[in-house]
């Protein structure tokens, strides 16, 4: 994805002439930059205090949607230097404007693309009000990032963030708030209101502080996730019988049969069929009547470990 410099993008993208503007606008309530159709854009008003997120002089920083840049400056006047990607080059335009001139722009590199398909440099904090349609693909990217940040404050459409902070045992504990805390942790900073926008968006919005576990914990992500997928597709349904759902016994039946022959074990002649090692597994471990609307991350993970013992996976 290409990286544009304040020069370059002054150049490449100059400002409509006035006329075209106006026309654009259609009334003072409305901005020819924001693209709510294709980009989502909702532009706030009155920025929520980041002071969570502790900005040090020497942070690297990586802005996600910073929209006409309200926040970047901000950011700028405390960190060493920010990484701002947008998708729309009309509003990476305006964040380089912000900054022209000033001693800021040295600090700061526009990255125009999706952010979810460019490359991540080394960052120390995360700031964003983020592009909710990309809520989940963009915490999964962050956790996925090496080496670790020591921060990210989010903000996300309200039922999201409330998702991510869920608790075991309640309404909203999902695979989303056991993926996320397996890797975090996460509470909720503040909640914004929709009329703090312009224009207001139809949902409320909250912001989040993730902090990552370091060292992370040794496990493979698609596990983990692989199971989830399955024991949470209905949280009150008995771990036995979600993995009943078609398809499922065939897959981790094709699975275990490829750890059998990694492990230069006899393919044809084990000595019991998933469905007997997967009740076998259950019954040791108590889970027979679990439901993963009431297992914490602890619980998960060892369920995992003893399906892992017996060569049971559910990565392909």
């Amino acid at each position: 994805m290409p990286k544009a410099t304040s020069e370059k993008l002054s150049r490449a993208h100059k400002p409509a002439p006035k006329k075209q503007d106006s026309q654009a606008s259609g009334s003072s309530n409305t901005n020819p930059l924001f693209n709510t159709a294709r980009f989502g854009q909702h532009i706030l008003k009155k920025r929520p205090d980041r002071t969570e997120a502790n900005l040090k002089p020497t942070d690297k920083v990586l802005e996600v949607g910073p929209g006409t840049g309200n926040l970047t400056v901000k950011i700028l006047e405390k960190a060493k230097h920010v990484t701002a990607v947008e998708m729309d080059p009309r509003m990476a335009a305006e964040v380089l404007k912000r900054v022209q001139g000033t001693p800021e722009q040295r600090k700061l590199e526009v990255v125009i693309g999706d952010f979810v398909k460019v490359d991540i440099p080394y960052f120390e904090v995360c700031i964003s009000n983020t592009p909710y349609q990309i809520s989940s693909p963009l915490v999964f990217r962050l956790l996925s990032h090496r080496p670790l940040f020591r921060v990210a404050i989010l903000m996300f459409q309200r039922e999201f963030a409330l998702r991510l902070t869920a608790r075991p045992g309640t309404a909203l504990w999902s695979r989303l708030s056991a993926n996320v805390q397996l890797y975090t942790r996460v509470d909720n900073i503040i909640n914004v209101n929709r009329n703090d926008f312009r224009p207001p968006p139809q949902v409320e919005s909250s912001v989040i502080r993730l902090v990552p576990i370091d060292p992370p914990p040794p496990v493979k992500f698609e596990e983990f996730d692989g199971m989830n997928r399955i024991i949470f597709s209905r949280p009150n349904k008995t771990i036995r019988g979600n993995f009943q759902a078609k398809g499922v016994m065939k897959m981790l039946e094709q699975n275990r049969r490829t750890w059998l022959s990694m492990q230069d074990m006899p393919v044809d002649h084990e000595n019991e069929s998933i469905n007997g090692v997967l009740d076998k597994i259950l019954e040791e471990g108590g889970w027979m009547e679990s439901r993963a609307a009431k297992m914490d991350i602890d619980d998960l993970l060892k369920m995992l470990s003893a399906f892992h013992e017996q060569g049971i996976h559910f990565a392909s």
